[in-house]
């Protein structure tokens, strides 16, 4: 992991100039997309942590118009996951085209849009996906590969004076247990900076787990799917839980969970963990 000062050693790289060629032709075409991952983790916090891929993150309605124009421009493009990742390549170069999560809560909609921030990249103006969403879609990042806390709490301590608090409660909406727990965490690894959270926004979830506590769920629900799809599966394939990502609670379908599970693509094709 780099500091802002280290960014510029990769902005002349076969694989920045193309990611740069890739936003132009996103500009050119007018399609609407935003800058999140390492690099929007760099945009708030000066962090910066050299990835093999660029996330561009668009509206799902957008997905096929975007494909359409990076093949024209000689790319080759695939619809890894159908409920939420397309990806663009070329020369061994990647570009993930987000436009949900691999659990189907995050839904890139126009609020994305509406408080995303201005910023350049590699000399482009862009917009970045907010903070808020941003927090929202890693907090359930949870594999035994990957764990996003540590992303979430590093944007909370760049910008938790600034975060609007509210929107972020109401895109956790019935999963702002999540939300409590990162909080929770963040004051324990920056004890000094507790500061940040608004007292409110502490006292307001705290309030909601004291009266939830005695509150009696109906049926054997397993939420850790949302949280990783690999460390629960057994939960709904073994011991009789519910898995939250299908109906009536969940918007994925059978075969969408169950290749989002095995870590296949829409065309079959084994793919490594985001």
């Amino acid at each position: 992991m780099t500091t802002a000062s280290n960014v510029c050693e990769f902005e002349n790289t076969p694989k920045t100039r193309f990611y740069r060629r890739s936003l132009e032709i996103l500009i050119r075409a007018r399609l609407p997309f935003l800058i999140g991952g390492a690099y929007a983790l760099h945009n708030y916090s000066g962090i910066f942590r050299d990835t093999k891929d660029l996330d561009v993150f668009i509206k799902p309605a957008d997905c096929e118009k975007t494909l359409e124009v990076f093949t024209r421009a000689g790319f080759e493009t695939t619809v890894a996951f159908e409920h939420w990742l397309a990806k663009s390549t070329w020369n061994g170069h990647l570009i993930d085209i987000i436009f949900n999560s691999g659990n189907a809560i995050s839904e890139v909609d126009d609020i994305w849009f509406e408080r995303a921030v201005d910023g350049n990249l590699f000399g482009i103006a862009v917009k970045f996906a907010p903070p808020e969403e941003i927090i929202w879609s890693k907090a359930f990042v949870m594999e035994r590969e990957r764990y996003d806390g540590a992303d979430v709490n590093h944007i909370l301590l760049a910008r938790g004076n600034k975060i609007d608090w509210k929107r972020l409660i109401d895109r956790f909406d019935s999963n702002w247990r999540l939300l409590l727990s990162h909080l929770i965490l963040f004051g324990f690894v920056y004890p000094s900076e507790r500061r940040l959270i608004p007292e409110w926004v502490m006292s307001e979830l705290l309030s909601r787990l004291q009266e939830d506590s005695g509150v009696e769920v109906h049926g054997r629900l397993c939420l850790g799917t949302l949280l990783s799809r690999e460390q629960y599966r057994l939960d709904v394939d073994r011991m009789g839980f519910a898995d939250p990502r299908l109906p009536p609670r969940g918007k994925m379908t059978s075969e969408q969970v169950k290749k989002w599970d095995e870590g296949r693509s829409a065309d079959g094709c084994k793919q490594p963990m985001d």
